[in-house]
């Protein structure tokens, strides 16, 4: 089926549309302002945090099992001593006592070393202890934060939802009006836009939003809407400052008709 063909001062009125409902779009999403990105970020820092208080667990965890390995060290060197102190009681010469006493000496010296062993490493956990609990408060900031974030933004989406819904319905129809080409060209220039404006009026001789004057014949050009105009210096598509007064009349009665259905 052949796609409806329409006058330029037709596809002028389309397009003036159309940049109206996706800037009525626009400041909603402004309404919302970085919410979306303040929450993804806080629950990013979250993850991170979750992250590491499971890393400081896990080298508890192995800290805990080295001072587990040293008490058994000193477990056994206490029954090893007990062992070769039995011994030296029945031993037949000195050599045989020296020998037995030089190994309860070195049992000593390895239960000693265990021992310090387990201190330092006891000085670990409440190092780690206390780096965990600092972790754990500002995951609890975060949590905090995050919640009232995400109250703030779950009201503002309920009190938009419904509008932005219809509005993106009004935007995809007022599409359809246009030749493909030009849907293109309009999003391309709205995309380069700081504020998204990519259909602009003519204002006091100039381009909406721009002090450059535009030569008296293109006035007329423009407001003749025999033909689509772009401005040379900002690029943006020009209408006359009449077209745009009736189209705002006419979108602004229209959304208000349809938002109230």
């Amino acid at each position: 089926m052949a796609r409806k063909k329409y006058s330029p001062e037709e596809t002028l009125r389309a397009l003036y549309n159309l940049q109206y409902i996706d800037s009525r779009i626009d400041r909603m999403r402004e309404v919302r302002g970085e919410l979306p990105m303040e929450v993804k970020d806080l629950e990013d820092e979250m993850e991170g945090l979750n992250r590491r208080v499971e890393k400081i667990e896990e080298e508890m965890a192995e800290v805990n099992h080295l001072i587990l390995e040293k008490k058994n060290i000193i477990e056994e060197s206490k029954s090893t001593i007990k062992k070769y102190e039995e011994q030296q009681k029945n031993v037949r010469n000195n050599r045989e006592f020296d020998s037995l006493n030089k190994e309860i000496e070195y049992q000593e010296l390895e239960a000693q070393l265990a021992e310090k062993r387990i201190k330092e490493n006891l000085l670990k956990i409440d190092s780690k202890k206390e780096i965990l609990q600092e972790v754990k408060d500002q995951f609890s900031a975060k949590e905090e934060a995050l919640d009232a974030k995400k109250k703030e933004l779950k009201e503002i989406v309920a009190e938009t939802e419904k509008e932005e819904k219809i509005l993106l319905e009004e935007s995809e129809k007022a599409s359809k009006s246009i030749d493909d080409r030009l849907l293109r060209a309009y999003k391309r220039i709205r995309g380069a836009s700081k504020n998204g404006l990519a259909v602009v009026p003519v204002e006091r001789g100039a381009s909406g939003g721009s002090f450059i004057k535009i030569p008296p014949q293109i006035q007329l050009d423009i407001a003749a809407r025999k033909k689509i105009i772009v401005d040379e210096h900002s690029g943006r598509i020009l209408v006359d400052a009449e077209l745009a007064e009736e189209q705002n009349t006419k979108m602004s009665r229209k959304l208000t008709r349809v938002l109230k259905a």
